[in-house]
């Protein structure tokens, strides 16, 4: 047979919205679901370099994008009272691939509602069950419904129920490291791009985003533990509050409780990212330490790689192909993330000699192998 004739997309983030967009736009007959009533903008805000930007570009969003976010020309790394350690101009090492941008999570995620809006979905309603023959998917839904399909792409994240379905239950691994992350309604002084200041086992990164607000993401090595709610934000407070420049006046700036999100750094390896008729893209399939910052570019890129290889082509050998090609550079990414997740965390002055010696040129050969189109 040749190309899909009806394909479902579960998950309505990054990955989905983006799977929903490409698909469409290379002419696929594609509907979505989300389990959620509402469009998802888990987190706070997210760093999208320029391979991500570029991705957009070519859906037709960037525009969009860059009217909502902050473009970061450099990446700086600090000790934690804030002197420089090293610098990369990342204007000039992405060049014609497209600038880095800051950007909160709702207004990202606006652009993306906004791109997949001539696709049919279904707010509020989750994949329950998926039966498969070799040629086609029947879908249950928990709201009783059922419908057939020629595909179903699982964008539903890292914990994914379609691949539990499918593929089965992988436990994520653990990086050892607990994240939190919040944005603030100020610009502090002397935060022009991406800033990191590294403390002793632990870090904190400050990104310009659009609306003149800040992205503070924070990150020690612990094991994985529970940060209720009430008080997090003194407790954020505290746990980082022997960091300088300009980080206390960041988190004197941070409004709420609510306004912080935690969690441990975890990510996810498959042997395989499809089975049958279902394909995993993004966190479902691949989930990456958020070192580098390339969760939401990966997801994107593989939007853009699923739908050029099925227009391509049968489904069988579109999926085969979607997996080749993408299975090379989302690894590199996952051995890249983890590196770095250990190296943040080293002791101080030990890592922050090797930064000042090869910090810049260490940074471009982390990224290097991303300028080139997906």
């Amino acid at each position: 047979m040749g190309g899909p004739r009806r394909i479902l997309v579960a998950g309505g983030g990054i990955a989905g919205l983006s799977a929903a967009a490409a698909l469409h736009r290379a002419g696929l007959p594609v509907e979505l679901v989300e389990r959620r009533p509402a469009w998802p903008a888990e987190g706070a805000a997210i760093t999208m370099h320029a391979n991500g930007v570029r991705v957009l570009d070519d859906l037709g969003l960037g525009a969009a994008l860059r009217r909502v976010s902050a473009v970061l020309p450099t990446w700086t790394f600090c000790d934690d009272r804030g002197e420089p350690l090293c610098t990369t101009d990342l204007a000039g090492f992405w060049g014609d691939v497209g600038p880095c941008l800051g950007v909160s999570r709702v207004r990202l995620q606006q652009v993306l509602v906004a791109g997949a809006a001539p696709v049919p979905h279904r707010l509020g309603v989750a994949v329950a069950g998926i039966d498969q023959d070799g040629t086609g998917v029947r879908a249950r839904f928990d709201d009783g419904s059922t419908a057939e399909y020629d595909l179903v792409v699982a964008a539903d994240g890292i914990r994914s129920t379609v691949r539990a379905l499918t593929v089965g239950t992988p436990v994520p691994a653990g990086a050892g490291t607990m994240t939190w992350r919040t944005l603030a309604p100020i610009r502090p002084a002397g935060v022009g791009s991406l800033t990191m200041l590294m403390g002793d086992g632990c870090f904190v990164g400050l990104v310009p985003v659009g609306d003149g607000q800040t992205y503070g993401f924070a990150g020690m090595r612990s094991d994985r533990l529970d940060d209720p709610v009430p008080g997090r934000l003194t407790r954020l407070r505290h746990r980082f509050g022997h960091f300088g420049g300009p980080v206390p006046e960041f988190l004197a700036a941070v409004r709420c409780d609510e306004d912080v999100h935690s969690g441990p750094v975890e990510w996810l390896e498959l042997d395989r990212w499809h089975t049958g008729r279902v394909v995993l893209v993004g966190d479902a399939a691949h989930a990456a330490p958020p070192h580098m910052g390339e969760g939401g570019s990966m997801a994107l890129e593989d939007a853009v790689v699923l739908a050029e290889s099925l227009a391509a082509g049968p489904v069988d050998a579109a999926l085969e192909e979607f997996e080749k090609r993408r299975r090379p550079r989302v690894e590199w990414v996952q051995q890249q993330s983890r590196i770095a997740a250990r190296a943040w965390v080293l002791p101080p002055a030990e890592r922050n000699q090797v930064l000042r010696e090869r910090g810049d040129q260490m940074l471009r050969d982390r990224y290097r192998f991303l300028a080139a189109a997906p």
